[in-house]
């Protein structure tokens, strides 16, 4: 008797009870470990033994033909052992190689050229004698015990002398070992993963329920969902009824004998007419469909690598686009934005300038805040991009040229130089139009009161009035025209501020230049024309002067005092309407100062109009007190005394209207200095906070505190809580609006401008993105790589440790002490700095000097895990081209789904080898490019 229990106990295989199911992992003496245990099958059902000398029979044969031999009776045609041996040797071989001895003594001469590559037996014995014949089955029994299977209480003898149950029991330890021992799904026994796999193949289908391998192979249904599975061209599975199972079963095995060549191990009558069919010729029959179909299975498995490994590169591609598609849209805006922020062309009204810096502020308020966060997704997106990539084991990303980060970052750093820029040009160019403003008015003010002034004076210059003037007068026209000298003096001081003002707009480029300078001619040629006649009327007075007498000198004292306060008033006047423009609380006070100081003046200037009035009134009191009557005015001047009350009342009048704008314009200054503070108040808060959020998460990517989901969490948790301080920051900026609406241009009560908060807080927002990304990079990479929570703190505590300013990147030599830390060979001698050098190609591609944490992290999961090879994808492709060295495109059709198999004839080169076909695909040049190591 045979004993099925295997030398090595890896041959697991389930018990055969009735009616069982899988059943548990015994090993193959479970089956039949006993001689009265196959005696006792024999004896319970005769029916079985039928069943097995069949299947048997068939199954032998199926192998036997392939050396141009069959078996006719299982119990004699294996006594003289030579058609044993020849089978176990046929079995054995997989590929056709070299000529055995034994076959080539044993094969029919139409054969002998039929190589096999199988373990050779030993040569058989030539004679015919029993001692000949029990050597070969010897022979064929050593064999079967060098496979692992201890042969127990049988020896030659019994097959030699054709012991029926011996024969059988030996040749089911030969299928178990050679048919079904190697069968295994899902790690299971043989039996097991037999059973695991037909129940895999016919759960879709209606009315099948394998759950053994007797009972539920009765109706046929089971045989023929197998062939429909794997050839659904074979068999009309829905034409098929459960109530008759001989059609059923002659169905399938016709069609398994026909087409998949399968011989008939058993008749349809046999199965049927049986309460429990024989398990053991089931197994048997059903590992032929297994065996049969195992191309098709390792096709299956080879285009689910392929499928998966396609998947992930048609993803990668997608996300490649998808940030291509990104940048050239942010890059768009950044180019046709820049040109808009250079454009510095000046506009002639302050209200053009306003209008061009609410349109400014309405860009870094609505169009800007969407790109900056499209900035921020864009790295986020190529980081998380190139770590999938290198987690795939698929080369680095290159973007198309100019849309690398770099290129956007520097795009963006023009863009912010440009519009930094354009602020500053926009609010120099308010404050230019501004004094221009200021400016023209004061000059045509001034223009005004001197044109008024002059009007009238060259034609009294050219009187000549003195050629028929009496003595006095003429003595009265020197005291008038002295007067006037002194007049002319006092405006000469106006003329120079007219002078001044009009170069003044020159420089500062004013729009209407041209008419100032047109209206500062004519005054300075007016003038210049005055200062000729008077010098000529002088002399001509001066002339007859010696013909004349004295004046009245009480007139002349008036003329003299009345004149330089007649100046003084007009002075008074015009400073008192003068306009001004302050930006400063200071500024105002040193004006309302100023205003006092000059109303202290009053009482005096009173008096000396008093005693002016008094010297007119003396001259009348004496011309009435000695009867002369006055001819007319005082002759030496036309200031009269209505002249001086009038202008007195004027400056009266004038002095509480200064009054009234000096204290409005305080008030302003006051609201401005008021506006200061509180945008002070707030910035000086928002800048250290948002200062020290950026320190804060500083911290947070440096210390390992729980685990990176933790870690994750916390960063998110801060994010939230930046983005719910969002509205401090808008308050921020309303209060910087209202600053701008107000000409506001400094603000000594801070050191934080709006621009240095906007830039701090685009660089919060960023830094944190940046930062959630790195962690849930980390996350990706531990999950994608099988690296333990543990692995990750410890690579965190390793490079921390040696990242000594904290700077998120280490040097070469603390990279060094950081690989030495972790059981790394890299110390100073040759094969250390070698094997450091390789490691530094890896972690530093572009030889900055300094690796990064991510960095560290890719090197550390490509050291401790494995990932898919471009090998591994050309092995796949070479089982689905049936081993040959190229593919087709008909072969990717029927092996891939549509998306996939169209994916790979679009980027397949054409096959150029020796044995290349019409249409052969090259698939090994495409699995390399899919890692980088070829181009598509």
């Amino acid at each position: 008797m045979v004993d099925y229990h295997a030398a090595n106990q890896s041959y697991q295989y389930g018990p055969s009870s009735a009616g069982n199911g899988a059943g548990g992992g015994g090993s193959m003496g479970d089956y039949m470990a006993q001689e009265d245990d196959w005696d006792r099958d024999l004896l319970l059902d005769p029916a079985w033994e039928k069943q097995q000398r069949k299947t048997f029979t068939a199954w032998c044969n199926s192998h036997l033909r392939k050396a141009g031999t069959q078996i006719e009776n299982i119990d004699e045609d294996f006594r003289d052992g030579l058609k044993l041996m020849l089978l176990l040797e046929v079995i054995s071989a997989s590929l056709p190689l070299a000529l055995s001895p034994f076959l080539s003594l044993c094969l029919a001469p139409s054969f002998l050229f039929v190589h096999f590559s199988g373990e050779r037996l030993p040569k058989p014995e030539r004679g015919k004698m029993r001692v000949h014949k029990i050597n070969n089955v010897n022979k064929a029994l050593d064999f079967i015990a060098s496979k692992g299977v201890k042969l127990v209480s049988i020896g030659a003898e019994e097959i030699v002398d054709g012991n029926a149950k011996m024969t059988l029991g030996m040749i089911w330890t030969i299928i178990l070992r050679f048919a079904i021992q190697d069968i295994s799904v899902e790690e299971t026994s043989a039996k097991e993963g037999l059973l695991l796999w037909c129940q895999r193949k016919t759960a879709p289908y209606k009315n099948v329920n394998v759950q053994n391998f007797h009972i539920s192979w009765k109706d046929g249904l089971a045989f023929n969902a197998l062939i429909h599975r794997h050839r659904p061209e074979l068999i009309e599975y829905d034409k098929l009824r459960k109530d008759d199972p001989v059609t059923n079963l002659n169905n399938a095995f016709e069609v398994a004998e026909k087409y998949l060549d399968i011989p008939k191990m058993l008749d349809a009558e046999d199965i049927v007419n049986t309460a429990r069919p024989d398990e053991k010729a089931i197994m048997t029959y059903v590992s032929s469909f297994y065996h049969a179909f195992s191309g098709a299975q390792k096709a299956e498995t080879a285009a689910n690598r392929i499928c998966k490994v396609l998947a992930v590169n048609q993803e990668n591609e997608h996300l490649m686009e998808d940030y291509e598609k990104l940048a050239s849209d942010l890059l768009e805006w950044i180019r046709r934005t820049i040109p808009w922020l250079e454009d510095r062309v000046p506009q002639k009204t302050i209200q053009e300038m306003q209008q061009k810096l609410e349109d400014f502020r309405d860009y870094r308020r609505v169009h800007k805040p969407p790109k900056v966060q499209e900035k921020c997704q864009l790295e986020i997106n190529f980081n998380t991009l190139q770590t999938k990539l290198r987690l795939s084991n698929r080369p680095a990303f290159m973007p198309s040229e100019g849309k690398m980060v770099s290129d956007i970052n520097n795009g963006w750093q023009h863009l912010e130089q440009a519009e930094k820029g354009y602020e500053e040009w926009l609010l120099n160019e308010i404050r230019r139009l501004e004094r221009l403003d200021h400016l023209a008015e004061k000059f045509r003010q001034k223009a005004s009161i001197h044109e008024a002034w002059t009007d009238g004076k060259e034609a009294m210059l050219k009187h000549r009035d003195y050629e028929t003037a009496t003595l006095s007068d003429i003595k009265a026209l020197i005291r008038k025209h002295e007067a006037f000298e002194s007049d002319l003096a006092a405006h000469q001081d106006r003329v120079e501020q007219i002078a001044a003002i009009a170069q003044e707009l020159n420089e500062l480029d004013y729009y209407d230049s041209h008419n100032v300078n047109t209206r500062c001619q004519k005054i300075c040629d007016q003038w210049d024309a005055l200062g000729s006649l008077t010098h000529s009327r002088r002399e001509a007075l001066e002339k007859t002067e010696k013909q004349l007498e004295a004046i009245d000198q009480l007139h002349l004292e008036y003329a003299k005092r009345a004149a330089p306060f007649n100046n003084w008033m007009e002075s008074a006047m015009e400073d008192l309407q003068d306009m001004f423009i302050v930006h400063t609380i200071e500024e105002i006070e040193g004006l309302i100062s100023a205003h006092d100081q000059f109303k202290s003046t009053l009482p005096d200037a009173d008096r000396e109009r008093e005693a002016i009035l008094a010297i007119h009134k003396e001259a009348q009191r004496i011309a009435e007190s000695n009867h002369i009557k006055l001819s007319g005015s005082n002759p030496y001047t036309t200031v009269t005394p209505q002249i001086i009350n009038s202008k007195w009342e004027k400056v009266q009048q004038l002095v509480p209207k200064r009054d009234h704008a000096l204290l409005e314009e305080q008030s302003k200054q006051q609201s401005n200095e008021h506006l200061r503070r509180q945008f002070a108040s707030q910035a000086n808060v928002v800048g250290p906070w948002i200062q020290t959020k950026m320190e804060e998460i500083g911290r947070i990517s440096i210390e390992m505190n729980g685990t990176l989901e933790d870690q994750l969490s916390h960063l998110k948790q801060y994010e939230r809580s930046i983005v719910d301080y969002k509205p401090n920051l808008d308050l921020l900026e309303q209060q910087h609006q209202l600053i701008q609406e107000a000409l506001i241009f400094d603000n000594k009560h801070t050191n934080y401008t709006m621009e240095h908060i906007r830039v701090g807080w685009e660089q919060l927002l960023t830094t944190i993105a940046r930062t959630i990304n790195e962690v849930e990079n980390q996350i990706l990479t531990r999950d994608a790589k099988g690296i333990s929570q543990e692995q990750m703190q410890e690579f965190r505590a390793s490079f921390n440790h040696f990242d000594k300013d904290h700077g998120g990147a280490l040097g070469p030599e603390e990279f060094k002490a950081c690989l030495i830390s972790l059981g790394y060979d890299v110390e100073n001698d040759r094969q250390g700095e070698a094997e450091f050098n390789r490691i530094m190609s890896l972690v530093d591609p572009n030889h900055s000097g300094l690796v990064t944490f991510q960095a560290f992290i890719d090197f550390m999961s490509r050291e401790t895990t494995d990932t898919d090879t471009a090998d591994q994808v050309i092995a796949s492709f070479k089982v689905l081209a049936g081993d040959k060295n190229f593919i087709t495109a008909e072969e990717l059709r029927r092996e891939l789904p549509p998306d996939q198999a169209e994916y790979c004839i679009a980027r397949m080169a054409p096959y150029q080898g020796p044995d290349a076909v019409p249409g052969a695909l090259d698939y090994k040049s495409f699995s390399t490019a899919l890692y980088g190591e070829s181009d598509l």
